[in-house]
């Protein structure tokens, strides 16, 4: 399978965007038309899952029907309309030697997808990959494997249907654990870059075994900030939709910080706003003395990614010092501000490490589409390459490109 998809890298690297737009929508003719094969492998995973004794949650993440099929095969359509970012030029400068220097986006290689339960991520991961120029490896989880299967059958049926080797997308034949090992280590990894997605666990153990480049992240530790200057109605819509418009999701927030001159009026009505949702508040002693209903936070509640009912709340006397609490306890996702002058605005968002700085607006807007990338493949919070929601630029990297006519260098 490395072999297979090295060559393949070669062909799908120089494709033209005809070809690929092609490809997928031959994919998304071979998927209309599996359907009822699809939803027969489902559910043999499903009747697998409930025997297992997977969880509800689970075993929703799991299901597909007739709408979800949709959705997935107007995902590929969103991605056939989207520009090939693969050969784009730009910055190009004339230099006082006479050559001419640009930077050109090319694919990043053979890239390796690990991720668990959810079956619409083959069909998203092969199409944004496809797209970008890449061949790529992918590996569901077990849970999942004949929904897995019978969709990569409808993606080699769509490549082959336009001349393009099957192993541009290859999905593991098996959910044994030993083949994310080849994929990430060995003396010859078979991918250049891994993006896992899924739980912590998973994502630490591919994070520490490596041997390639990790696009990721691991936690969701996402935080709102109300300044003394903000519109407190604007706040407090919010906060609500923030921390309770789905609460399992990694751009949801997880802490509240208030600044002291707004606290005492901010922080009551905050209570009563999220009362209806049964969201539980641990707060520091400022919070606990205006809100006796609180629980008192502890140091691990400012690192904790909740994923539920639960909200961390903190009293702060300045920007400066909210600024440092979100670098602090942090995971470098998605942080924002409410305020109406101008000036925090601008410190917050050049000061706050994270992936994506929001000002007046929800966290739960940290998503590609949001972001008017079509679609994305994940969210990274690494320094290098690509940060917040990677989609098909961030599936690319660039190039020097020099155009001369006959210079030489004296």
């Amino acid at each position: 399978m490395a072999e297979q998809a090295k060559s393949a890298r070669a062909v799908i690297a120089t494709a033209s965007t005809q070809t690929k737009n092609s490809a997928l929508l031959a994919i998304k003719e071979a998927m209309a038309a599996s359907r009822l094969s699809i939803l027969q492998a489902n559910l043999k995973d499903l009747d697998a899952g409930r025997n297992q004794g997977l969880d509800a949650a689970l075993l929703d993440r799991l299901e597909l029907n007739d709408a979800r099929i949709g959705g997935m095969i107007e995902g590929v359509e969103h991605i056939i309309a989207l520009p090939d970012p693969v050969g784009e030029i730009s910055r190009m400068a004339r230099r006082p030697s006479g050559i001419e220097v640009g930077l050109m986006r090319q694919p990043l290689g053979v890239i390796g997808i690990i991720y668990e339960s959810r079956p619409n991520v083959t069909i998203d991961a092969a199409a944004l990959c496809l797209k970008s120029g890449n061949a790529c490896v992918l590996r569901g989880g077990s849970e999942a494997f004949h929904s897995n299967q019978a969709i990569a059958a409808c993606i080699t049926t769509g490549l082959q249907a336009v001349g393009l080797p099957a192993a541009c997308v290859q999905v593991a034949p098996t959910a044994d654990r030993d083949f994310v090992g080849a994929m990430i280590g060995g003396d010859a990894p078979m991918c250049d870059v891994i993006i896992p997605r899924g739980g912590k666990g998973l994502i630490e153990r591919i994070s520490t075994d490596a041997r390639v480049p990790v696009i990721k992240h691991l936690d969701g530790n996402c935080h709102v900030y109300v300044d003394a200057e903000s519109d407190l109605q604007q706040a407090l819509q919010i906060l609500e939709n923030a921390k309770t418009h789905r609460y399992g999701v990694c751009n949801a927030a997880e802490s509240f910080l208030i600044h002291e001159d707004v606290a005492p009026t901010v922080l009551p009505l905050l209570q009563q706003t999220l009362a209806p949702h049964s969201v539980e508040i641990r707060g520091c002693e400022r919070v606990c003395a205006m809100l006796p209903e609180a629980k008192v936070a502890s140091e691990s509640d400012w690192y904790e990614e909740y994923l539920g009912p639960i909200v961390a709340i903190k009293v702060v006397a300045s920007v400066d010092e909210a600024i440092v609490h979100i670098n602090t306890y942090g995971s470098h996702h998605t942080d924002a501000i409410v305020s109406t002058n101008y000036t925090t605005v601008r410190q917050f968002m050049r000061a706050v490490d994270s992936a994506s700085v929001i000002a007046n607006a929800s966290t739960r807007f940290a998503d590609g589409f949001e972001y008017g990338l079509g679609a994305e493949i994940g969210i990274s919070t690494d320094r290098i390459h690509v940060r917040g929601p990677v989609g098909l630029e961030g599936l690319t990297n660039q190039k020097w490109i020099v155009f001369g006519d006959g210079q030489v260098r004296a």
